[in-house]
């Protein structure tokens, strides 16, 4: 356990604890959990707080699959097609990582993700209760799209970058499998399993993961995730896009802010 105050440890378990509600309705929980551990481990080093957030989050985002694969109609096969995929994708990201340039990646980002935010507005019916009709027409050549480009393409977008990845997956998955939002939350999850679980294992491979504090934090994001996961369920899928559009708006001010002080 690293040199650290009560008061902090207590803010980076509620931290931890809120990431896993946000990560197990839409995506996107490390928009808090990672520069919340930032802030509370300031002379940590980067690869040993990296490695203890993938520690967390994993623990809260398989604690969400669970609850999801049994209330939600996942195919749990093509789930893990596309997570093993994106585990390939996002290996192949870390492998180019060093030569990109994030600032040169925000900017298009951002307008992907407020471009995103416009579509969704603007279609209030994407991602709610589809009939079981559009899910029976999904063709096999839609399923290898989503292993190849939602699985692999995201996959390497996390490894190449990161940020919002849990998001991107939610709307892909529901454009091209034509899922509601809930069940492309579920799906997310399983393929958020497999990607955090590769990370994982390279950081504790080199010893950058702090496992005294990552337990405690594991906690309090198992509880938010199964908080988060149920509440989707009861709620639908009308809940989980008003969720959707403040974590996309909250990741275009975060990415903004770290172009306006890069």
């Amino acid at each position: 356990m690293p040199d650290i105050t009560f008061t902090a440890l207590v803010v980076l378990c509620l931290a931890a604890a809120a990431a896993g509600w946000i990560d197990a309705v839409v995506g996107g929980g490390g928009l808090l959990l990672l520069p919340a551990l930032l802030l509370g481990l300031p002379h940590v080093p980067a690869a040993q707080v990296l490695g203890t957030n993938k520690a967390v989050a994993i623990v809260g985002t398989s604690g969400a699959a669970v609850t999801y694969v049994r209330k939600a109609p996942v195919k749990v096969g093509t789930a893990l097609r596309i997570g093993l995929a994106a585990l390939a994708g996002s290996m192949a990201g870390a492998f180019f990582a060093a030569g990109i340039s994030s600032e040169v990646l925000r900017p298009v980002i951002m307008v992907v993700l407020l471009a995103v935010a416009a579509f969704v507005m603007l279609r209030p019916s994407f991602g709610r209760d589809t009939d079981d009709g559009a899910r029976q027409r999904v063709t096999g050549a839609r399923t290898v799209t989503a292993i190849v480009l939602v699985g692999g393409g995201i996959g390497f977008y996390d490894g190449l970058f990161g940020p919002g990845t849990g998001t991107f997956l939610v709307l892909a998955l529901t454009a091209v499998l034509h899922l509601d939002l809930v069940t492309a939350s579920a799906t997310a999850k399983i393929v958020n399993v497999c990607t955090n679980g590769g990370a994982l294992a390279m950081f504790a491979y080199q010893g950058s993961v702090l496992w005294q504090l990552a337990a405690l934090m594991a906690v309090f994001n198992l509880a938010g995730g199964l908080l988060g996961a149920r509440m989707a369920l009861r709620k639908g899928s009308e809940f989980v896009r008003g969720v959707l559009l403040v974590v996309v708006f909250s990741l275009v001010a975060k990415l903004a802010f770290d172009q306006w002080t890069a």
